[in-house]
């Protein structure tokens, strides 16, 4: 579903290389300490950032060079890029169409999407009459009515409390399984990769130094995270 082969790029002082083979159904979280390169590898995944050198593939697909749009995936950020003078049926439309506009099989996806993540009849209001939970799951369901076998997350529980983290994990389980999504997560937690990834790359000023799977990793060699956690 995705690879980096034999990804490179400099920005300043800086060099990102990385190269990543993951599986349709994958879920990757990605660790480091600040200056890593987390973020700049998701940029490249996503598109903002184009490498000097190596490809990137999505579903078998050279993207490396394809603008944003035009790539199978979708972001969550971490605050969720939820617009207060929206409706939540608004919101989530965006996921489809920047403008708004709509056809009928578009609209009929909006209520269905609402549902799946717990905010069927809410399409009227607006982000202030939320919780910060229920903000949370309008930029889920944006991610699912955009249908792209890929999602990329920024920190996306960094601002929540403990109760919700779980919440929002177990919501974010099932939505990928239900849909065979594939992962890529940042986060800085080990508590918040382990409770929906399964498998960990560690960046180390800009180079994968750690990837393994996640299943026993506390047990099995807890020493290999403590200099990123």
């Amino acid at each position: 579903m995705l690879k980096l082969d034999a990804v490179e790029l400099t920005q300043g002082a800086f060099t990102l290389c990385a190269d990543i083979d993951l599986a349709e159904g994958a879920r990757l979280a990605v660790m480091g300490a600040s200056g890593s390169g987390k973020s700049t590898l998701l940029n490249v995944i996503a598109g903002f950032l184009i490498p000097d050198q190596g490809r990137v593939f999505l579903g078998g697909k050279d993207v490396t060079r394809s603008p944003v749009p035009e790539r199978a995936l979708s972001i969550l950020f971490q605050d969720g890029n939820i617009f207060p003078h929206l409706s939540v049926h608004d919101n989530v439309a965006l996921g489809m169409s920047p403008s708004l506009t709509l056809d009928r099989a578009a609209r009929e996806r909006i209520p269905l999407a609402l549902a799946q993540t717990g905010l069927e009849g809410m399409g009227d209001r607006m982000p202030a009459d939320l919780s910060g939970g229920q903000q949370s799951r309008v930029a889920l369901a944006r991610v699912l009515v955009r249908d792209r076998p890929l999602v990329l997350l920024d920190e996306p529980f960094a601002a929540l409390d403990p109760g919700l983290k779980r919440e929002m994990a177990v919501l974010l389980d099932d939505l990928c399984s239900q849909a065979s999504l594939t992962l890529v997560m940042v986060t800085h937690d080990l508590r918040d990769a382990e409770m929906l990834c399964s498998e960990v790359s560690v960046l180390e000023q800009g180079k994968i130094a750690l990837q393994r799977g996640l299943a026993g990793i506390r047990d099995d060699r807890p020493e290999a995270l403590v200099p990123w956690l």
